[in-house]
Protein backbone atom coordinates (compact mmCIF):
# COMPACT_ATOMS: atom_id res chain seq x y z
CA UNK A 1 0.00 0.00 0.00
CA UNK A 2 1.05 3.95 -0.57
CA UNK A 3 2.50 5.85 1.83
CA UNK A 4 0.86 8.49 0.50
CA UNK A 5 -0.82 11.01 2.93
CA UNK A 6 -4.66 11.04 3.09
CA UNK A 7 -6.14 14.62 4.14
CA UNK A 8 -9.21 14.68 5.37
CA UNK A 9 -11.30 17.16 7.16
CA UNK A 10 -12.79 15.73 10.53
CA UNK A 11 -15.91 15.14 8.80
CA UNK A 12 -14.44 12.78 6.71
CA UNK A 13 -12.91 11.49 9.16
CA UNK A 14 -15.84 10.54 11.34
CA UNK A 15 -17.09 9.08 8.04
CA UNK A 16 -14.37 6.72 7.45
CA UNK A 17 -14.13 5.74 10.76
CA UNK A 18 -18.02 4.82 10.78
CA UNK A 19 -17.70 3.43 7.53
CA UNK A 20 -14.78 0.68 8.77
CA UNK A 21 -17.22 0.27 12.16
CA UNK A 22 -20.20 -0.96 9.93
CA UNK A 23 -18.32 -2.86 7.58
CA UNK A 24 -16.59 -5.22 10.42
CA UNK A 25 -19.64 -5.57 12.90
CA UNK A 26 -22.08 -5.83 10.60
CA UNK A 27 -21.51 -6.27 7.26
CA UNK A 28 -19.17 -9.29 8.20
CA UNK A 29 -22.00 -10.86 10.23
CA UNK A 30 -24.23 -10.37 7.21
CA UNK A 31 -22.18 -12.12 5.15
CA UNK A 32 -21.30 -14.63 7.58
CA UNK A 33 -25.42 -15.68 7.68
CA UNK A 34 -25.54 -16.04 4.14
CA UNK A 35 -22.58 -18.31 4.29
CA UNK A 36 -24.06 -20.56 6.90
CA UNK A 37 -26.67 -20.82 5.36
CA UNK A 38 -25.37 -21.37 1.68
CA UNK A 39 -23.20 -23.92 3.44
CA UNK A 40 -26.49 -26.04 4.38
CA UNK A 41 -26.85 -26.86 1.13
CA UNK A 42 -24.82 -29.01 1.28
CA UNK A 43 -23.34 -29.28 -2.61
CA UNK A 44 -20.91 -26.15 -2.82
CA UNK A 45 -19.16 -26.87 -5.81
CA UNK A 46 -22.71 -25.65 -7.78
CA UNK A 47 -24.34 -23.42 -4.97
CA UNK A 48 -24.14 -20.33 -6.47
CA UNK A 49 -25.14 -18.60 -3.19
CA UNK A 50 -22.20 -19.53 -2.07
CA UNK A 51 -20.48 -18.37 -4.68
CA UNK A 52 -21.75 -15.13 -4.18
CA UNK A 53 -21.27 -14.77 -0.53
CA UNK A 54 -17.68 -15.13 -1.09
CA UNK A 55 -17.22 -12.96 -3.40
CA UNK A 56 -18.77 -10.53 -1.15
CA UNK A 57 -16.82 -11.71 1.40
CA UNK A 58 -14.08 -10.73 -0.43
CA UNK A 59 -14.93 -7.49 -1.08
CA UNK A 60 -15.72 -6.50 1.94
CA UNK A 61 -11.75 -7.83 3.16
CA UNK A 62 -10.43 -5.65 0.89
CA UNK A 63 -12.58 -2.45 1.50
CA UNK A 64 -11.90 -3.29 5.21
CA UNK A 65 -7.97 -3.34 4.66
CA UNK A 66 -7.96 -0.38 2.30
CA UNK A 67 -9.94 2.17 5.04
CA UNK A 68 -7.50 0.63 7.98
CA UNK A 69 -4.44 1.65 5.37
CA UNK A 70 -5.93 5.02 4.53
CA UNK A 71 -6.87 5.99 8.24
CA UNK A 72 -3.31 5.30 9.08
CA UNK A 73 -1.75 7.87 6.67
CA UNK A 74 -4.93 10.42 7.94
CA UNK A 75 -4.11 14.07 8.24
CA UNK A 76 -6.75 16.09 9.69
CA UNK A 77 -7.53 19.64 7.86
CA UNK A 78 -7.43 22.11 10.28
CA UNK A 79 -8.83 25.55 8.73
CA UNK A 80 -6.35 28.60 9.73
CA UNK A 81 -7.41 30.77 12.38
CA UNK A 82 -6.75 34.43 11.65
CA UNK A 83 -7.38 37.53 13.57
CA UNK A 84 -7.58 40.54 11.56
CA UNK A 85 -7.14 40.70 7.89
CA UNK A 86 -8.31 38.71 4.79
CA UNK A 87 -8.28 34.60 5.04
CA UNK A 88 -5.82 33.03 2.41
CA UNK A 89 -7.79 30.06 0.68
CA UNK A 90 -6.65 26.83 1.92
CA UNK A 91 -8.06 23.00 2.65
CA UNK A 92 -10.81 22.93 4.68
CA UNK A 93 -12.35 26.10 3.51
CA UNK A 94 -15.81 26.72 1.18
CA UNK A 95 -15.55 29.43 -1.45
CA UNK A 96 -18.10 31.06 -3.28
CA UNK A 97 -16.43 32.03 -6.98
CA UNK A 98 -18.48 33.88 -9.87
CA UNK A 99 -17.36 34.10 -13.51
CA UNK A 100 -16.60 37.56 -14.14
CA UNK A 101 -19.79 39.87 -15.32
CA UNK A 102 -22.19 36.62 -14.00
CA UNK A 103 -24.30 36.91 -10.96
CA UNK A 104 -24.67 33.22 -10.86
CA UNK A 105 -22.31 32.20 -7.46
CA UNK A 106 -20.61 28.63 -7.35
CA UNK A 107 -19.54 27.41 -3.47
CA UNK A 108 -17.12 24.74 -3.08
CA UNK A 109 -15.64 23.23 0.01
CA UNK A 110 -11.68 21.79 -0.77
CA UNK A 111 -10.83 18.52 0.56
CA UNK A 112 -8.12 15.93 0.20
CA UNK A 113 -9.23 13.18 -3.01
CA UNK A 114 -10.66 10.69 -0.47
CA UNK A 115 -13.56 13.23 0.10
CA UNK A 116 -14.22 15.05 -2.88
CA UNK A 117 -17.08 14.96 -4.33
CA UNK A 118 -18.52 17.27 -6.89
CA UNK A 119 -22.43 15.79 -6.24
CA UNK A 120 -22.65 16.85 -2.64
CA UNK A 121 -25.28 19.73 -1.90
CA UNK A 122 -21.99 22.23 -1.02
CA UNK A 123 -19.57 20.44 -3.93
CA UNK A 124 -16.30 19.40 -2.58
CA UNK A 125 -13.54 19.70 -4.82
CA UNK A 126 -10.30 17.75 -4.01
CA UNK A 127 -7.05 19.77 -2.83
CA UNK A 128 -5.24 18.14 -6.60
CA UNK A 129 -7.79 19.97 -8.85
CA UNK A 130 -7.25 22.66 -11.44
CA UNK A 131 -9.34 24.95 -9.79
CA UNK A 132 -7.53 24.12 -6.41
CA UNK A 133 -4.21 24.67 -7.84
CA UNK A 134 -5.54 28.11 -9.29
CA UNK A 135 -6.85 29.89 -5.56
CA UNK A 136 -4.48 28.53 -3.81
CA UNK A 137 -3.19 31.23 -1.41
CA UNK A 138 -5.71 33.86 -2.82
CA UNK A 139 -7.93 36.24 -0.77
CA UNK A 140 -11.37 37.15 -1.10
CA UNK A 141 -11.90 39.66 -4.06
CA UNK A 142 -8.99 38.02 -5.74
CA UNK A 143 -9.53 36.88 -9.75
CA UNK A 144 -8.12 33.79 -11.22
CA UNK A 145 -7.86 32.56 -15.18
CA UNK A 146 -9.31 28.92 -15.31
CA UNK A 147 -8.85 27.12 -18.77
CA UNK A 148 -11.26 25.17 -19.89
CA UNK A 149 -11.47 22.16 -22.37
CA UNK A 150 -11.15 24.28 -25.67
CA UNK A 151 -8.31 26.18 -24.28
CA UNK A 152 -9.94 29.17 -23.58
CA UNK A 153 -9.71 31.00 -20.58
CA UNK A 154 -12.56 31.93 -18.16
CA UNK A 155 -12.02 34.58 -15.77
CA UNK A 156 -13.22 34.33 -12.14
CA UNK A 157 -13.84 36.34 -8.58
CA UNK A 158 -13.76 34.96 -5.43
CA UNK A 159 -16.82 36.26 -3.38
CA UNK A 160 -16.46 34.55 0.15
CA UNK A 161 -13.71 32.36 1.78
CA UNK A 162 -15.40 30.72 4.94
Amino acid sequence: MSEQVIYLTQEGLEKLQEELRYLKEEKRVEIAEKLKEAISFWDLSENSEYEDARNEQAQVELRITEVEDQLKRVEIIKEEKKSGGAKKINMGMTITISEEGSKEKESYKIVGTTEANILAEVPTISNESPLWKMILGKKKWDSFKLKNWGGSSIEYKILEVA
